[in-house]
Formats: structure tokens, C-alpha cells, sequence
């Protein structure tokens, strides 16, 4: 980046899957999938970027982005500190449908493009809307630990989302007792491996409501839930909505 950009400039792309690609800007960047999901990683910590969501990115945060299918991205960088009020560490929130009008207004303002007298002033507006998304939004976060085990253990798990699998199968295939897993994973993870089970199927659901291809009965299948009612019962604890509210606010 040179020094002659604007404060401010969106970046409009298409991306490939690819290998996960290691980075860092020198600007904030608010980094937003319009279709397709992406996995942002910071220190340790992963997150699940479908459509509709944003990740908050301060200047010279070290991020992974994995991508394992096609996916458009819109995003803004911005000269640090232009808006005050942006969390001081990464995060990712639901854009509203205002926050997503403005960012799709403001895509053909780019590094070197000829921005309107107004620009800068738009840009900040953006950022403080985000700014207030990001302190109530839906957690996407994925479940991570520090040891080797358990993450393998969060990874199977992940991978048998739409199954009846059960702690006892899980600490089987990790070589421990369901005891001991358990304990570790409340130690380490900082949550029960039911709770877990129940964070990343959330965060599926989250990404198949926010294509809008399934029905919520397909999705409540999709996540391993025996029943309609069972998936809104827990979908409504995680999100505080339902799913059919929940997904007509992202595609509104």
C-alpha cells in the first residue's frame, strides 16, 4: 500500500479456493463475504465468515484465511484509528441490511479510483455502524484448544455434525476415557463436549441458512437434530431468534 491512497478504499474480489494464506495489512480491514464462506484464524482462534458476516481486522493483525470453495469478498481498509470506536481486537459480527447497503454503495471506491467529495465521510459512517454490530452479534467462533488431542477430538467431531455421534464414540477415537475427555475439554476448551457439539452445529447452521438454498427442516437434518422443534429450541438459545427470522434478516 502506498502512501498517496485515500484514508480510506474498498476492495471488491473474487477468490478461488486455496490453501490457507497467511497475512497482515497496515491498515484496519473490515473483511466481508457477499457469497460464499471463508475461515478467518487469528491467534489461535477461528472463525466461520459466511455471507452476510464481517470480520474486523485492526491494522497488522497476523490472520489465516482458509478457503475451500469460491467466495466474493467487499472489503474496506482504513487508516488506523479513523474510527475510534472499532474493538481494539478481531472479531466477526452479522452485517445488517443497512451496513450491507452501504458497503455494496462504496464498492467501486477503490485504492486507485477517483472517490466522491463525500467519501471519507461514508467510509466513517460504515464504521461506526459496524462498530455497533459488533457488540451484539451472533458468535460464529469455533471451539479451539491447546492440545493436539482435543483438537483432533473438535475435528471429528465437526466432521460428524449430522450424525448421533456421541462423547463416548469421540473419546474412543482420540484414545481416552469419556471422563477424561470431558474434564480436559472444560479445562482446555473452556466448554463441555456437548456444548461444543452444539457451538459448531450452530455455526453450520449458520452458514447454510445464510446461502439460502435448504429448507429449515433440511438444516435441522444437516445438523444432526432428530426434530424441527429440537433445532429451533436450540437455535433460538444461541441466536435468540428463530431460524426462519434469523435467515430472513441476513437475505433481506
Amino acid at each position: 500500500m502506498t502512501t498517496d491512497h485515500p484514508s480510506a478504499y474498498c476492495f471488491f474480489q473474487d477468490l478461488a479456493p486455496r490453501p490457507p494464506l497467511d497475512a497482515a495489512f497496515d491498515r484496519d480491514y473490515l473483511l466481508y463475504a457477499i457469497r460464499g464462506a471463508l475461515r478467518v484464524s487469528v491467534a489461535g482462534e477461528s472463525w466461520l465468515l459466511p455471507p452476510s458476516f464481517a470480520a474486523w481486522l485492526p491494522a497488522n493483525t497476523p490472520i489465516s484465511v482458509d478457503i475451500d470453495k469460491p467466495v466474493t469478498t467487499c472489503s474496506v481498509l482504513a487508516r488506523p484509528g479513523l474510527c475510534t470506536g472499532l474493538p481494539e481486537k478481531a472479531c466477526v459480527f452479522q452485517m445488517s441490511p443497512m451496513a450491507r447497503q452501504m458497503i455494496h454503495y462504496c464498492k467501486d471506491w477503490g485504492p486507485d479510483a477517483a472517490h466522491p467529495a463525500q467519501a471519507e465521510g461514508f467510509f466513517l459512517a460504515l464504521l461506526h455502524v459496524c462498530a455497533d454490530l459488533a457488540v451484539k452479534s451472533v458468535d460464529v467462533k469455533r471451539p479451539t484448544a491447546t492440545d493436539p488431542v482435543l483438537r483432533k477430538a473438535i475435528d471429528i467431531t465437526e466432521a460428524h455434525l449430522a450424525q448421533a455421534i456421541t462423547a463416548n464414540e469421540i473419546a474412543r477415537k482420540v484414545n481416552l476415557s469419556e471422563r477424561s475427555m470431558q474434564r480436559h475439554f472444560q479445562m482446555d476448551v473452556g466448554m463441555t463436549w456437548s456444548q461444543t457439539l452444539t457451538q459448531l452445529r450452530m455455526i453450520h447452521a449458520v452458514a447454510l441458512l445464510a446461502e439460502g438454498k435448504l429448507s429449515i427442516i433440511q438444516i435441522a437434518g444437516y445438523t444432526g437434530f432428530q426434530s424441527l422443534s429440537a433445532f429451533n429450541r436450540a437455535f433460538r438459545t444461541f441466536a435468540a431468534t428463530t431460524p426462519t427470522k434469523f435467515r430472513k434478516a441476513l437475505l433481506d
